[in-house]
């Protein structure tokens, strides 16, 4: 394949997911990264570097990248209360566009995007990756008949305040939040799309950073679906290691899924007697996101992540915040 039948990938955004994602699409032979945007005259170059784009087409400017360059995609990989602008304008150029969690912190943003995405012939795919992962994918199975998660506890810990401390992560301007809008985002899209729960209402305690209330460093949230079923979805931020527990009970048992660092994630069964099963799932089949992507703009099947999984996780979350400030619990609006 030559690189005029490539995929033609602008990045926004040199950092750990431009050049990270940014690779996978380098090493599949069906897209090559050919331009890359960043304000950060170093992060410019190290990342060009390692995303092998000349300096002809480094740009400080986005706009000027989809103004100049022939593209057929953009992966949007800067902070966080950025990327609404940035999609919108790569969206109004008919460009395709892989875009990293959250999609937005603004709800009505959220909405927008949503309903373009729906009425549009172009992708736009949400990097939450637990849509790719065996152990998600296999519990989500469970649920798409008549059986329904009653119960839901999940949590996540990490030592993210302390290494994120003066970083854009920790800056609510740029990040519209703590790391509920972070890792936590991962973790409330993974209970919502693995279980297929609506959430109405949701009551939260948070801790935060900051004397302003934004950043929150602990966060509980109790939130009321819209079948009945109850959760509580917990990230802690001053933990010293990484993990990951998501425990989803129905009227047959449970499914328990557990994970360490960034491994992989793993899956049990729990019968109605107590018994502890280990199902079979098949992790040669995962794809990576530049895959899951480039297949969507391939075959025009649906993204794994979709801007409507997305807009269900801007709305709970920030409910959860209104909720934290307000001390009261809140309706979580999804339309």
């Amino acid at each position: 394949m030559s690189t005029s039948d490539k995929l033609r990938v602008g990045v926004i955004g040199g950092g750990f997911i431009g050049t990270t994602v940014g690779r996978l699409f380098n090493q599949d032979p069906r897209s090559t990264v050919t331009a890359l945007a960043d304000i950060d005259g170093e992060t410019r170059r190290s990342a060009g570097e390692t995303l092998y784009v000349g300096e002809g087409s480094r740009y400080d400017d986005h706009r000027e990248m989809l103004e100049v360059e022939a593209l057929d995609a953009v992966l949007v990989g800067t902070p966080h209360t950025l990327h609404y602008e940035q999609v919108t304008d790569a969206m109004d150029r008919g460009l395709h566009v892989f875009c990293d969690k959250p999609l937005t912190t603004d709800l009505e943003q959220a909405r927008d995007l949503a309903d373009r995405a729906e009425s549009s012939d172009r992708v736009l795919m949400v990097g939450y990756q637990r849509h790719l992962n065996p152990a998600f994918v296999s519990a989500r199975e469970r649920w798409q008949g008549d059986l329904e998660p009653e119960y839901v506890s999940a949590e996540i810990t990490q030592d993210w305040i302390s290494r994120f401390e003066e970083t854009w992560r920790t800056d609510p301007e740029l990040s519209g939040g703590g790391n509920l809008y972070d890792t936590g985002s991962h973790l409330i899209d993974g209970v919502l799309w693995t279980t297929g729960l609506v959430p109405e209402e949701v009551s939260a305690e948070m801790v935060f950073a900051d004397d302003e209330g934004r950043v929150d460093q602990r966060a509980i949230l109790t939130v009321e679906f819209a079948n009945g079923a109850h959760g509580t979805i917990a990230v802690h931020s001053d933990a010293p290691c990484v993990r990951e527990h998501v425990h989803v009970w129905d009227r047959e048992g449970a499914i328990y899924l557990e994970g360490r660092q960034w491994e992989e994630r793993q899956i049990s069964r729990i019968d109605a007697d107590s018994t502890t099963v280990i199902p079979y799932i098949d992790r040669e089949q995962q794809r990576n996101k530049a895959e899951a992507f480039v297949d969507c703009i391939e075959t025009g099947e649906t993204p794994p992540a979709t801007a409507r999984d997305a807009l269900a996780v801007t709305a709970l979350t920030e409910a959860a915040y209104e909720s934290a400030r307000s001390g009261e619990r809140v309706s979580v609006e999804l339309e």
